[in-house]
């Protein structure tokens, strides 16, 4: 008996270890639940797709047909970048906002802030992402450009990570099977009346600490899949809005120059804004520091020389007497 059980603990070992190895080979994915926390790295990208096939992802081993057939649907990860101009970001930020949450979906960050415009004033800018269910990803994609002066940029990417899916279906299958012969091991090294009382509780010591390991790895596995399926539905929105009038061409008395006249008008404004700032803190700053500086010098100066002249007069004139 004392040597089933060793032989069997080794035999487990070794395909532990193999999962084990098969594990960190995997990549991890962070996910976002829908009940709204939002993952360290905002631009991780979400499955867009339910893997058909998985009803429960805390299954024991599962019929790998069903695995088989699901293979037919695809498990595919959604970015949308979207910049658009328009004539007030904060009310559309905002309206954004409303409608991921209308839609199902939420808000994961916002940002706004002030740009320079050609004229030399300020205008609001901001960035805002969102997640929203994936058969509404068009829709919501239509909203935001409704009422857009213009679409600057508009990219959308997807990766199919359905085989990392998979792998984490095999790999579950496998440490569940694992797990349920550790548990009969331990139950024969409980059982077991031709060992001590020391060499039993070491081999039940022994096989405890292998179901421990094994069961961590199910619930990181499980974890990582039922993240999976609870973000597969989502599709993640960066949305760039811009102030309309940061890109509004320059008017003077009704004229509107473009092109290269444009771009000479404006840096001649520039010129002449940068030169009048350059005179303003001459006559207003400079000068003035200066005059305070130098101006007592200069007299210090000029009275020393002025007593100087004096006493040589006294002494051209004494010598002549």
């Amino acid at each position: 008996m004392k040597k089933r059980i060793v032989f069997i603990f080794v035999a487990l070992a070794l395909v532990l270890a193999a999962c084990g190895v098969k594990a960190a080979a995997t990549p991890s994915v962070e996910l976002v639940s829908p009940g709204g926390r939002a993952p360290s790295n905002e631009a991780a990208p979400f499955p867009t797709q339910a893997y058909a096939g998985v009803t429960d992802a805390n299954k024991g081993s599962g019929d790998m047909s069903t695995s088989s057939s699901a293979l037919q649907d695809r498990l595919v990860i959604m970015n949308a970048d979207l910049t658009i101009v328009i004539p007030d970001p904060q009310a559309k930020m905002e309206a954004i906002s409303q409608m991921a949450n209308n839609l199902g979906g939420f808000v994961i960050s916002m940002n706004m802030y002030q740009t320079s415009t050609q004229n030399g004033e300020t205008a609001p800018e901001g960035t805002i992402s969102i997640r929203v269910p994936a058969d509404k990803l068009e829709n919501a994609m239509s909203q935001i450009k409704a009422d857009a002066v213009e679409v600057r940029n508009e990219t959308r990417s997807g990766q199919d990570v359905t085989a990392a899916y998979v792998d984490l279906q095999s790999q579950l299958t496998n440490l569940e099977k694992a797990e349920a012969d550790l548990q009969v091991i331990m139950d024969e090294a409980k059982d077991n009346p031709n060992s001590t009382t020391t060499s039993k509780t070491q081999d039940v010591l022994d096989v405890y600490n292998q179901i421990i390991s094994v069961r961590g790895q199910i619930e990181t596995i499980k974890g990582q899949m039922q993240y999976y399926e609870q973000a597969s539905a989502y599709s993640l929105i960066n949305v760039t809005l811009i102030a309309e009038e940061t890109i509004k061409p320059i008017e003077i008395g009704g004229w509107k120059p473009e092109g290269v006249a444009r771009d000479a008008i404006q840096s001649l404004i520039k010129f002449w804004q940068g030169f009048v700032n350059f005179l303003i803190n001459l006559f207003l700053l400079i000068l003035p520091i200066l005059i305070t500086i130098f101006v007592p010098i200069a007299l210090v100066i000029w009275g020393i020389v002025a007593l100087v002249k004096r006493q040589k007069r006294k002494k051209v004139q004494a010598n002549k007497v």
